[in-house]
C-alpha cells in the first residue's frame, strides 16, 4: 500500500501571515499565527506534488483523510515541558567537555571554562545548556562511561545551580541515570536509543523528556559511504517508527524533540535534502530540533570562503530553518546567532 507524507510549504511572515489566516488564506504553523503557510507538497515514493490547502477536499477520500489529519498535527501548538516555543527558534548553546570534538574539542574542559561557558551562554539569550563528555564527530572512538562522566559530573553539578534548563548529550543509559540524579531536564541521545539497550528502560522509568536523533552506523563510520533509498522519507520513518516503539514500551508523555541528524552517516546531498524539507516532520506532532553549527557541509558548498567559526553558513542555514518553523537550533555561536534572528523578525515578523 502506497504510503503518503504531507509536507507544509510556502510561507508567509508577520503581519502578512495574520491577514492570510484571517482571510482564511493560510494556516498557522505549529499554532503561531506570525508563520504560516497555504500550500502542502504530496509526497510518496514515487512523486510528490504541490497543492493549495483549498484544493484538498478534491482529492480521495482516503488521501484526503491522511492528509487532514497530518494538517493537525502541523498547525496544532507544540507543547514541552520547560520551555515555550511561542518565541521560536529557541537556541540549545553547545557546551562540549572533550578534548577532541570536532570544532571546540579542549576548549572547555579545564578548571570553570565550562561553568563559565554556560553563563556566557545564557547572558547571550541561550535557553538550553546541552553538555556532554564524548566526541560524536566523525571517526569518533568510544570512551568508558567512568571516562564520560569524570569530563562532565562537576561543570554539571555547578551548572545546575544555574537553574537553567539542562540538555545532557550522551549515549549510555548509566550516564542518563547519573545524570537524573543531578536533576538534568533532557536527554540528547545522538544514536537515536541505539547505542545501548538500556536507554529506553530509563525513559520509562523516569519519564524524562527526550530528543529522538537520526544516526546512520556510528559516528566511527557513519561518513563511510552513507547511503539511503529516499533520506528525507528514511528519516521520516525512523522517527514514526521509534515513536511507536516508545509508545508500545509505556511512554505516553508527549516532551519528545526530533531532530534529524544533519552530518550523522549523511553526506552533502542528504544533508541538503533534509534542511530544504525540514518542515515534512512538522506532521509528526513533535517539536524539532535542528544541529547545523559549523557542520562539514557549509564548507562543501562554500569552497574557498570556508571558516574556521562558518558563522555565515550557520547562521544562513539556521535563519532558513526557523523561517520552515523549527522549534530549537543547536548552535555553538549564540550570541552571533541570536543577533541574526533579531534583525531577520524585526525586518520580516511585523
Amino acid at each position: 500500500m502506497e504510503k503518503y507524507y504531507t509536507r507544509a510549504c510556502n510561507f508567509y511572515y508577520g503581519s502578512l501571515s495574520k491577514e492570510k489566516i484571517k482571510k482564511k488564506l493560510s494556516l498557522p504553523l505549529n499554532g503561531n499565527n506570525l508563520i504560516s503557510f497555504d500550500n502542502i507538497e504530496i509526497i510518496t515514493r514515487k512523486y510528490k506534488k504541490k497543492i493549495h490547502i483549498k484544493k484538498i477536499k478534491k482529492l480521495s477520500n482516503k488521501i484526503q483523510k491522511k492528509i487532514n489529519n497530518d494538517i493537525k498535527l502541523i498547525i496544532r501548538k507544540k507543547k514541552f515541558k520547560g520551555l515555550n516555543f511561542l518565541n521560536s527558534p529557541i537556541l540549545m548553546g553547545v557546551i562540549n567537555l572533550t578534548p577532541d570534538s570536532f570544532s571546540d574539542g579542549g576548549k572547555y574542559n579545564k578548571k570553570n571554562s565550562g561553568y563559565n561557558h554556560a553563563n556566557y551562554l545564557i547572558k547571550k539569550g541561550c535557553k538550553i545548556l546541552d553538555i556532554g563528555g564524548e566526541s560524536t564527530r566523525p571517526g569518533a572512538k568510544d570512551i568508558s562511561k567512568i571516562t564520560e562522566w569524570k569530563r562532565i559530573n562537576k561543570t554539571l553539578i555547578k551548572i545546575k545551580k544555574l537553574n537553567k534548563f539542562i540538555s545532557l548529550d550522551t549515549r549510555k543509559s548509566w550516564i542518563m541515570e547519573k545524570g537524573i540524579k543531578n536533576r538534568i531536564n533532557l536527554i540528547n541521545d545522538v544514536s537515536g536509543f541505539e547505542y545501548d539497550s538500556n536507554t529506553t528502560n530509563i525513559l520509562k522509568k523516569h519519564k524524562i523528556p527526550f530528543v529522538i536523533h537520526h544516526m546512520q552506523k556510528t559516528p566511527k563510520n557513519m561518513q563511510k559511504n552513507p547511503r539511503y533509498k529516499n533520506v528525507l522519507l528514511d528519516v521520516y520513518d525512523f522517527f514514526e517508527k521509534k515513536i511507536n516503539k516508545i509508545r508500545s514500551l509505556g511512554i505516553k508523555h508527549s516532551n519528545i524533540i526530533l531532530d534529524p541528524g544533519i552530518g550523522f552517516g549523511k553526506n552533502l546531498k542528504h544533508n541538503m535534502t533534509l534542511i530544504n524539507n525540514i518542515s515534512i516532520f512538522h506532521s509528526l506532532g513533535f517539536p524539532i530540533m535542528l544541529g547545523v553549527s559549523r557542520k562539514r557541509f557549509i564548507k562543501d558548498l562554500s569552497g574557498n570562503n570556508d571558516s574556521k567559526e562558518r558563522l555565515g553558513g550557520t547562521i544562513s542555514s539556521s535563519l532558513y530553518a526557523m523561517t520552515q518553523g523549527t522549534q530549537i537550533l543547536r548552535i555553538h555561536d549564540v550570541n552571533e546567532v541570536n543577533q541574526s534572528i533579531k534583525v531577520f523578525k524585526s525586518l520580516n515578523f511585523k
